[in-house]
């Protein structure tokens, strides 16, 4: 079927409004590494016209490729034809239960409209990425996403109380009720969070929310080594417990970089950074004092805190400024891996040796949620500024996911795993693994209609 008789076909159960005419910025993704196409591109503005989109597309085998906020990293929702299913005019709070400490929403609502709307019923969504005032929940679901509150709230699949999800023949699952304990049979909705679109389309979600913080105490600590780091989170959890909301590590060229491109001086001279964050439900005017009384007694002088809600924004600006002040270095070759924390620091000095032994004038900026293993480590060939740095990937990937799968992590701890790199999935997963997965899409998908080419590094013989 030809996309004239495509977009005939569609017209008959789509309005006007919900098919794009001129839309070719959704084609590329965030980094514009991919550029994609599509026979014809969609936003549905319900959930039933979704479910017969699924069913067309179904029953004529054209693919769909599900996309949020097009915000990946990973070329995970850019179309290689067929039909691109664009769900942001999917965007109604759905409901908010106080009770449950729950929220419902459809999954184009962007992160920080979910995290507002919580906030005026006095509640808290604790999701928090540097994308979150575009990326949808269905995308951030899609790929499980982490941020900054993972150490004390979990990723988004901790977050998750139910799900409505339109499978590929157009039939709809629903579960969206805020039950806290379910225990009949499988739980379905695992499947889909961190599929990556491609065993459905994800339509609404049931959320957990917290109480709001009131108070936060944030400091800025200088360490000697990633191992001192370590030490330090050990001994704020142990201190602190579930008060520990954010422990971010930081090179200190990742620092120079954002102080530069900020604007702003560094707080404290040190070879390692560490930005760590308390908050507490009920207010206390001495969690402040017992911080900075334990940094003391710790060894852990070389030290800021925020007396005020302008310092502490000062200090996150610098942690978040990170990935636009890098860009100054060029085109980079970014990895999103996770190892287990008491490895952190063996992998960063035996991944940067190997580096710098295998590629002349490279540099590495290294940042990261050291309280969750995962760090964002990205290479730059610093004679080399534009995409043809993209020749040098696969070498230099090489070299880091051997020294990640030495410390035995992962090549994809919250950005998933698209186009990119699927073909390293078999280094992580056993092929028992990847027949459970081929034959899970199988039964869903049995003409691989849903997102094909991403996740699963090779394609299957479908029926």
């Amino acid at each position: 079927m030809n996309p004239i008789e495509i977009k005939q076909q569609l017209k008959r159960f789509l309005n006007s409004s919900e098919i794009l005419e001129d839309s070719t910025a959704l084609l590329v993704d965030q980094r514009k590494r991919y550029t994609g196409y599509a026979d014809i591109i969609v936003q549905p503005e319900s959930v039933e016209h979704v479910r017969q989109l699924m069913a067309f597309c179904f029953a004529n085998r054209i693919s769909v490729t599900p996309q949020g906020g097009n915000t990946g990293l990973c070329g995970g929702a850019v179309p290689n034809g067929g039909v691109l299913l664009n769900l942001s005019k999917l965007n109604r709070i759905r409901e908010i239960n106080v009770a449950d400490n729950a929220i419902t929403v459809d999954s184009g609502v962007v992160l920080q409209n979910v995290q507002e709307a919580a906030s005026k019923a006095g509640r808290f969504f604790p999701l928090s990425l540097a994308s979150e005032g575009s990326c949808q929940i269905g995308g951030n679901i899609a790929c499980n996403a982490g941020g900054l509150n993972v150490l004390r709230y979990g990723a988004m699949r901790d977050l998750v109380l139910g799900l409505e999800v339109v499978l590929p023949n157009g039939e709809l699952i629903s579960h969206l009720n805020p039950l806290h304990k379910n225990t009949t049979g499988y739980d379905l909705r695992h499947l889909f969070i961190g599929s990556e679109g491609t065993l459905g389309v994800i339509t609404g979600a049931t959320l957990k929310l917290f109480a709001q913080p009131t108070i936060k105490e944030t400091a800025w600590v200088g360490v000697q080594s990633i191992e001192q780091a370590v030490t330090l989170l050990s001994l704020v959890q142990g201190a602190f417990s579930g008060r520990l909301s954010s422990f971010e590590l930081i090179s200190q060229f990742a620092l120079t970089l954002s102080a530069d491109f900020s604007q702003s001086r560094e707080p404290i001279e040190a070879p390692w950074h560490v930005l760590m964050e308390l908050t507490d439900s009920v207010a206390r005017e001495d969690l402040g004092t017992l911080l900075a009384e334990f940094l003391m007694d710790n060894g852990f002088e070389n030290a800021v805190l925020a007396h005020s809600e302008s310092e502490r924004s000062e200090l996150w600006r610098l942690r978040e400024n990170i990935s636009a002040a890098q860009r100054n270095l060029g085109v980079s070759i970014k990895h999103d891996i996770a190892v287990p924390i008491a490895r952190v620091a063996e992998f960063v000095e035996n991944c940067g040796k190997a580096l710098q032994t295998a590629f002349k004038d490279i540099q590495i900026v290294v940042f990261g949620h050291l309280g969750d293993g995962s760090l964002h480590y990205n290479t730059f060939l610093l004679d080399i500024s534009d995409n043809r740095v993209y020749e040098y990937e696969n070498a230099v990937n090489e070299v880091v996911y051997a020294n990640v799968f030495q410390c035995e992590g992962t090549i994809a701890a919250e950005h998933g795993i698209g186009q990119i790199k699927k073909h390293w999935l078999p280094k992580v997963r056993s092929e028992t693994e990847l027949n459970l997965m081929r034959a899970i899409k199988k039964q869903l998908d049995p003409y691989n209609i849903m997102n094909p080419g991403k996740l699963l590094p090779e394609p299957d013989k479908w029926l």
